[in-house]
């Protein structure tokens, strides 16, 4: 680790400790040249994901895109949208895909809505599946309450 005061590139590690959230390690250095302390941040690097669009568009995954469509589905809902994106980027990130459709996504999100609450399920659906008239929400009402 280059010393930020004299420039030295090596320097011994004094303290280790996580930091509260557990994301990075915090460490406490000494330059071995001129023996000022500074402190370095380590942290892990997300994969970063690409995301298939329909029309066969790639683009990099956005969270907050996820999260605004999730938000709408949720809204007066008792479901965590912010929660709910968490698990889905999480289980992306372990998934080792560099690569995922939107496809993919989608019903990532309605599998985890239909167990939490089905009005947000039903309302995530309608935009996603594109649903045309009364007949399709009709349709998939009736299948939920099948499985009930």
């Amino acid at each position: 680790m280059k010393c930020p005061v004299c420039g030295y590139f090596d320097s011994k590690v004094i303290d280790s400790r996580p930091s509260p959230d557990g994301s990075s390690i915090r460490r406490r250095r000494e330059c071995l040249e001129c023996q000022r302390r500074f402190t370095t941040f380590e942290t892990v690097e997300a994969m970063q994901i690409f995301v298939t669009k329909k029309n066969g568009d790639k683009e990099i995954f956005d969270r907050n895109k996820l999260l605004s469509g999730v938000i709408k589905a949720c809204h007066k809902r008792p479901v965590d949208p912010e929660q709910l994106v968490n698990e889905i980027e999480y289980e992306l990130q372990n998934a080792m895909k560099n690569n995922v459709t939107t496809s993919e996504i989608g019903e990532m999100v309605m599998l985890k809505l239909k167990d939490r609450d089905e009005v947000a399920y039903v309302r995530f659906a309608s935009v996603y599946r594109e649903f045309k008239d009364v007949d399709t929400f009709l349709k998939e009402i009736k299948q939920l309450m099948k499985k009930k």
